[in-house]
C-alpha cells in the first residue's frame, strides 16, 4: 500500500527524517507516535503531496483514494449534513453532471448518470451522513444547522465526519480524538476497526491506540521504527530494545575505557607506540552506541493547599441548567478530601453543567451549595485557555499570582512543565495548543488547590505529558472530579464514577468496560463502516437483542431480559477486574524471570566469589516461578468464571 524508500525530510532547516525506509501493507491500521515536532504531521503533508522530500521517494498504488481529516474549517452557511456529504467527491461530481445533463435535456446522459449513482449507493448517502453525525455526538436537529453555528471543537468533529464519509483506500487522521467525548471515542474505535482500507493515524490516546492499531510507527532520532501490535505491545518491545541498547552501550563504554587506559599507559613507550596507535584508530572507527534516553521532560505535582475542610463541598436538593431550562435535578452530593470521581454520561447529558454547578456558577438554579471554609478550587477546561494572557510569558502568569516568589522558585516550578530558559519567558501567543494547556495546568498547580475540577484536561497533550499528568493526579492528596475521554487517565486516577444521564446524577457501580456495554445497549442506531452489516459494540448483547426480537419479545420481556443482563454484568465486573490484575501480575513476574535469567548468565557468578550471589538469584528465581504458577492457576479459574458468566449473555 505505502512504500517509503531512502527518504530524508527537513523543515525550517531542521532534519526530521534521514534516509528512512518504511512499508505499510494494505489493511493495516498504523498508529504514529513520537515527540512533538518530530515530524508526524509533516509525514501526512508528504503523503498528501503538500511537501517534497530532500531525497528518496514515497510510493502509493495507482488510483489510490486518500481521505484525510482537515484541522480547520471556515464558517459556512452549508448545513452540517451537506458539509459531511461534500466529503464524497464522486457523489458531488455525479450530482453536478446529472444537473447539467437534465438542464440540456440529454436523456441518455441522465440515464447513464442515474445508473452510476445507483452503483454508488447515492440513495443512502444522506442517511449515512446523518449516521456519522449521530455517532460523533450530534443530535438529529444538528444536521440542518449551518456550519457557522458550531463552535471550533464541533467543527473539528464535522471535519472528521467528512473524512469518514469519503470513500478511500488510505485514511489519514491527525489526532482524531481531540474534542471528542468518551462516547464518541468508543463509537469511532468501532468504526475504524471495521474500516476496510489502510489507516494511518496520529494519536496520544493510549487506550484508543490499543483498541484500533495493528501496527505502530515510532519517530525516533530522525528514524522511523515499525512495531507490530498496539501501543501496549510497542511499550513492551521498545523497553526490551532500550534495555538491549543500554547493555550494549555499557559494554562498549567499558571497552573504550580499557582501550583508553592502554593508550594512556603505553603511547609514550617506543616499544608499545605502534600498538597504542592501532588502538587510537580502533576508537576512531568504533560506531558509537547512543545511551538510551527515555526520561520524560515533564515532572510536576499538584501541591495541596495548606488547609483543608471536610467536607470540601456539598449540594443538596439541587437543580442545574441554563435560564429556564433545567438539565439536572435532584442533585445530592458531597466531595470529601480524597474523593476521586470520574463523570460518565452521554454527550449533552449535563456533565459540563454539573461541573459549573460545582464551581458555583449560575448553572445551579436552585438548591443549597455549601462550601468548606478552606475550599480552594483548581478548574481546567478548554475554554480556560482563551482566558490566558497571550502577551504574557509562563513566568509572568505565575509571578502575578505570587509577586513575592523568588525567580528561581518560579523557574524551577515551570521546569517540571518543560518550560526552560527563554521558553519560560516567551509570550504564549505563538505557543501550540499543547503548550498553552501546560501553562494552564501550571497556573492551577501553582495555586495549591484542594479540589481539582478537570474537564477534558488531556486535549492537545502528548503521551509524555499525559503520563506526567496521570502520575501527578495519582499523588494529589485533595479531591478530584474529572471528565475525560482518556480511559488510561480515568482508570489510573479515579476511584468512583458518577453517571450523568436522564436529568440525574447517580453513583455508577460498574467500570469503564461496563459503561461501554451500557452505551451499546442504549444506542439505537449504531453506525458501522461503509458496506458492512450493522452490529452493536457488544457482540453478546447485540446477539441477545436480535434473539429477543426474533422471538417476538414484548416490552415487559425486554425489560426483564435487560435487568437480567445488567445483573450478570454487575456480577462480571469484579471478576474482570481480578482477571486484569492477575494478568498484570503475571506480566511483572515474567519480566522479573527474564531479568533473573539474564543475571544468571553472568559467568562470574559461577566462580567462588560469586556463589553467595548465585544462591540468592536462584532463590529469587524459584520463588518467582512458584508465584507465577499460583497466579496462572488463579487466572485460569477466574477466566473460566468470566467465560461462564459471559455465556449467560448469549441467546
Amino acid at each position: 500500500m505505502l512504500t517509503i524508500t531512502d527518504l530524508s525530510l527537513q523543515r525550517g532547516g531542521v532534519w526530521l527524517l534521514e534516509a528512512v525506509n518504511l512499508t505499510v501493507q494494505p489493511g493495516q491500521r498504523v498508529a504514529i507516535v513520537g515527540a512533538n515536532g518530530a515530524g508526524k504531521s509533516s509525514l501526512f503533508q508528504l503523503l498528501l503531496g503538500q511537501l517534497a522530500p530532500e531525497q528518496g521517494s514515497v510510493s502509493l498504488p495507482g488510483g489510490c483514494r486518500i481521505a484525510h481529516m482537515a484541522q480547520e474549517v471556515a464558517a459556512s452557511s452549508r448545513s452540517a449534513r451537506d458539509f459531511v456529504l461534500d466529503g464524497d467527491h464522486d457523489l458531488r461530481r455525479m450530482e453536478a453532471e446529472l444537473a447539467a445533463a437534465e438542464e440540456r435535456g440529454d436523456d441518455h446522459a441522465v440515464a447513464r448518470i442515474h445508473g452510476e449513482l445507483d452503483v454508488h449507493e447515492a440513495w443512502s448517502a444522506p442517511r449515512r451522513a446523518e449516521s456519522l453525525l449521530r455517532g460523533l455526538g450530534f443530535s438529529d436537529a444538528d444536521a440542518d444547522r449551518p456550519v457557522s453555528s458550531f463552535s471550533g471543537g464541533w467543527r473539528i468533529r464535522l471535519n472528521l465526519a467528512q473524512a469518514l464519509m469519503r470513500p478511500s483506500d488510505l485514511l489519514l487522521l491527525d489526532e482524531p480524538t481531540n474534542h471528542l467525548d468518551l462516547d464518541a471515542c468508543l463509537w469511532l474505535e468501532n468504526w475504524l476497526r471495521r474500516y476496510e482500507g489502510t489507516l494511518l493515524f496520529i494519536s496520544h490516546d493510549r487506550d484508543f491506540m490499543d483498541r484500533v492499531a495493528t501496527h505502530l510507527v515510532h519517530f525516533d532520532q530522525r528514524k522511523l521504527e515499525l512495531y507490530t501490535g498496539n501501543y501496549s505491545a510497542f511499550e513492551t518491545q521498545r523497553s526490551e530494545r532500550i534495555a538491549q541498547q543500554q547493555a550494549g552501550y555499557e559494554r562498549q563504554q567499558a571497552r573504550i575505557a580499557e582501550i583508553q587506559r592502554f593508550i594512556d599507559r603505553f603511547k609514550a613507550k617506543a616499544t608499545k607506540a605502534r600498538q597504542a596507535q592501532s588502538r587510537v584508530k580502533a576508537l576512531e572507527r568504533m560506531e558509537k552506541i547512543a545511551p538510551a534516553h527515555v526520561d520524560s521532560p515533564f515532572s510536576f505535582e499538584f501541591p495541596v493547599a495548606d488547609k483543608v475542610s471536610n467536607p470540601l463541598l456539598s449540594i443538596r436538593n439541587g437543580a442545574a441548567g441554563y435560564g429556564e431550562t433545567v438539565v439536572l435535578e435532584g442533585i445530592n452530593l458531597s466531595l470529601l478530601p480524597g474523593s476521586r470521581i470520574g463523570l460518565l454520561g452521554p454527550n449533552g447529558a449535563g456533565k459540563s453543567t454539573l461541573m459549573d454547578a460545582l464551581r458555583g456558577e449560575r448553572t445551579l438554579l436552585r438548591g443549597e451549595r455549601t462550601t468548606g471554609e478552606h475550599l480552594a478550587i483548581g478548574y481546567f477546561a478548554q475554554h480556560q485557555l482563551e482566558s490566558l494572557d497571550l502577551d504574557a510569558s509562563p513566568f509572568l502568569h505565575l509571578q502575578r499570582l505570587a509577586p513575592r516568589a523568588s525567580e528561581q522558585s518560579i523557574r524551577n516550578f515551570l521546569g517540571g512543565f518543560d518550560f526552560h530558559g527563554d521558553g519560560a519567558l516567551s509570550p504564549i501567543r505563538s505557543f501550540s495548543g499543547g503548550e498553552k494547556a501546560r501553562v494552564a495546568l501550571a497556573v492551577i498547580a501553582w495555586q495549591k488547590p484542594n479540589l481539582l475540577l478537570l474537564d477534558e484536561p488531556t486535549n492537545h497533550l502528548d503521551l509524555e505529558m499525559r503520563q506526567a499528568l496521570t502520575m501527578a493526579l495519582q499523588n494529589f492528596d485533595g479531591a478530584i472530579v474529572v471528565v475525560s475521554h482518556d480511559r488510561h487517565l480515568l482508570r489510573n486516577t479515579v476511584d468512583d464514577f458518577w453517571l450523568v444521564n436522564d436529568g440525574r446524577v447517580t453513583e455508577y457501580d460498574g467500570d469503564l468496560e461496563d459503561y461501554e456495554r451500557w452505551l451499546a445497549d442504549r444506542r439505537k442506531d449504531e453506525t458501522e463502516a461503509p458496506r458492512r452489516e450493522a452490529g452493536g459494540v457488544d457482540g453478546a448483547s447485540s446477539q441477545a437483542q436480535a434473539a429477543g426480537a426474533a422471538a417476538g419479545e414484548n416490552a415487559e420481556d425486554r425489560k426483564a431480559r435487560k435487568r437480567a443482563e445488567a445483573a450478570i454484568r454487575q456480577k462480571l465486573s469484579p471478576y474482570r477486574r481480578k482477571q486484569a490484575a492477575l494478568e498484570k501480575e503475571m506480566d511483572k513476574l515474567q519480566s522479573a524471570l527474564v531479568t533473573l535469567e539474564q543475571q544468571l548468565s553472568d559467568p562470574d557468578l559461577y566462580a567462588d566469589q560469586g556463589k553467595q550471589k548465585l544462591k540468592e538469584l536462584l532463590g529469587q528465581q524459584a520463588a518467582a516461578k512458584s508465584r507465577l504458577a499460583e497466579v496462572e492457576a488463579e487466572w485460569l479459574e477466574t477466566s473460566e468464571t468470566v467465560e461462564d458468566l459471559e455465556a449467560e449473555l448469549l441467546p
